[in-house]
This record gives C-alpha cells, structure tokens and sequence, in this order.
C-alpha cells in the first residue's frame, strides 16, 4: 500500500470513529428565558429557578443550556426576542415578568412548550384552555395580582385616613392594565376616595409622577404590579419616600429596597415553580396536562425605616397583621 492511500485511509477511519462517538453523544437540551425586564431585576430570583430545576434533575452548565432574552423593560422588543429563541430551536421556552413576555412567546410559536409566569388570568389571556387543562403548548403559574389591587387600596387607606385621594401608578403598555384599573375603581367607590391615575411605562414618566403627587400634595400612592416597575423598584421606592404620599407596593422586593410597604404574592415562588415545570417537560411531560398553579401565600412587609424617614407611625392594625417588619 502506498503511504499516501495508508495516510488517506487511517484519517478517513479516525473522522468515522469521531462521527460515530459524536453520534453517541447526548444532546445537552437547551431552555429559552425571556424575561420582559432587567438582568439585574431578577435578584434571587435566578437562583430559585435554578432550585426549581434542580428537583427534576438538571443543572445548569452541566446537562442543561439556557438561552437569555432580556426585554429591559421594553414590551415592544418582546416578540423578536421571542422570535429568536423560536428560531434558535429551544426545547422550552420560559417566559418571566409578567403577561407582555408571555404573549410574546405565545405568538410565536404554538409548538415549543411554554412555561409563563403571571399576574392575571391566563384563560381570560388566551395563553391556556383552563387552568386544570391547559391545552395546547403552555402553563404556568398566576400571581393574581389584579385582585390583589383592592387590598392594596385598603391597607394604604389605613395606613393614611386624611388622605382623600389616592395616586395610582399604572402601566398602559401592560395588558391587565385595565383589569387594574377597574379593581382599584371599584374599591375607591366603596372606601370614598378619590383616583389620581398616574401611567408610568417610561424612566422619565417616573419623575413626572412624583412631581405630580408633590405638585397636588397627595398623601397615599398605590403602585401596581408591572415587570417594569419590578424591575426599577429602586428608582420608585427612592422617590415614593421622599414624596408626600404614603405608598403600597405588589411585592415584598420593595419593601426591603426601601418601599413603606408591600402587599402581594412571592415572585421566587414563582420562578421555582417555573424551574421545575420547565424540568418536567424535558423529562418528558406535556404542558397540556400541566395544570396552571395559582400563587397562594400573601405576604404584607413594613418597613419601619423607611416610615421614620417619612414621618409616618404604622397604626398598630398593620403592626399586629404584619408577616414581616423591616426594622
């Protein structure tokens, strides 16, 4: 045999051999994550999804990739993001901050399974058939947020009787803005307050609603929940506590950034959640049969630094009904 058919022959045997054991290879599946906010928004959040993965047996940068989307806060950047992750071929794609991100994932594909975290009802979405039958290629879980709006409005009354009228900070761009709306309407007839809507979707809205509520001397604020307020809820506790009003904010996050107090359901639940549906699905479950999960624990944190900077005494009601104080 010539050296050079020798040479052709032994290269020609050691590529075949690496084929094969690439072959042989398991694919490491890879998850998509869109998330509507910030990198930086995310905080615990990250590692409780990682938790929520761990229980169906994946870690990862070690059997598992994970492909992150980041709308920064900016709603209308979600559905080519979406896009990309669909044309990246994901096996699951992961959506967090609310219903723009799951809409988004939704219109784009109706094959990849869909993992969603939010705030309303995702049957009166469209994202599901019910919550006990999914359907289709999504679940997920709700913080039932809306209905939470009405409470909110309570405590801060409470917390500020002299005020007769209450700002609301709102997001036009979020689709359950308007379920927002009407729960805290509705619950501002029944407490005879007033409503000063405020929508906020921009950075610069922010210092304008501020100048708003000090301009109008308006002594209670109620902050819905928003990806987006989520994810400046340093900026928005900063300027709530050194404006004149009282303020309520949806998730404990921030209260403990400096917010007078929060009322609402965890976000860690429900990343982890979102962690472990996401696992199951690559251990081979179907989102179908994966019912919606509904957040139950409600949680109510004071912060009594933040309170003394203000002026403001917590009236022992809230003390007594607190889950947490921020000393």
């Amino acid at each position: 045999m010539r050296r050079r058919e020798f040479i052709a022959l032994v290269g020609g045997s050691a590529l075949n051999f690496q084929v094969s054991a690439n072959a042989q290879q398991p694919q490491i599946p890879v998850i998509g994550s869109l998330f509507a906010g910030t990198p930086e928004a995310v905080g615990d959040g990250a590692e409780a999804f990682k938790q929520g993965l761990k229980e169906q047996g994946y870690v990862e940068g070690s059997n598992l990739k994970i492909e992150y989307r980041w709308g920064m806060g900016q709603y209308d950047k979600l559905p080519a993001l979406a896009a990309e992750l669909v044309a990246h071929r994901v096996a699951v794609i992961v959506t967090s901050g609310g219903e723009p991100a799951a809409l988004a994932a939704k219109n784009a594909t109706s094959i990849i399974p869909i993992v969603f975290g939010v705030g309303g009802d995702p049957v009166r979405l469209g994202l599901v058939e019910s919550l006990s039958r999914p359907g289709g290629n999504a679940t997920g879980i709700s913080l039932l947020t809306p209905g939470l709006e009405r409470k909110r409005l309570e405590l801060i009354s409470q917390m500020r009787p002299d005020a007769t009228t209450i700002a609301v900070l709102v997001n036009p761009n979020n689709p359950i803005a308007k379920l927002e709306i009407d729960e805290v309407e509705r619950a501002s007839e029944v407490l005879g307050r007033k409503i000063r809507l405020l929508q906020v979707s921009r950075d610069e809205d922010v210092d304008a609603a501020f100048l708003t509520i000090s301009q109008q001397q308006i002594r209670a604020l109620v902050v819905t929940a928003d990806p987006y307020y989520y994810s400046r809820r340093a900026k928005l506790a900063s300027s709530s506590a050194h404006s004149t009003a009282a303020a309520v904010f949806p998730f404990r996050e921030f209260a403990i950034d400096g917010g007078l107090m929060s009322y609402g359901t965890s976000p860690l639940d429900t990343w982890r959640w979102q962690g472990s549906y996401a696992g199951r699905i690559l251990n081979g479950e179907k989102p179908a049969d994966l019912p919606v999960q509904q957040a139950t624990r409600v949680a109510l944190v004071l912060n009594m630094k933040t309170a003394k900077a203000q002026g403001l005494t917590f009236p022992l009601a809230l003390l007594g009904r607190a889950d947490e104080v921020i000393e």
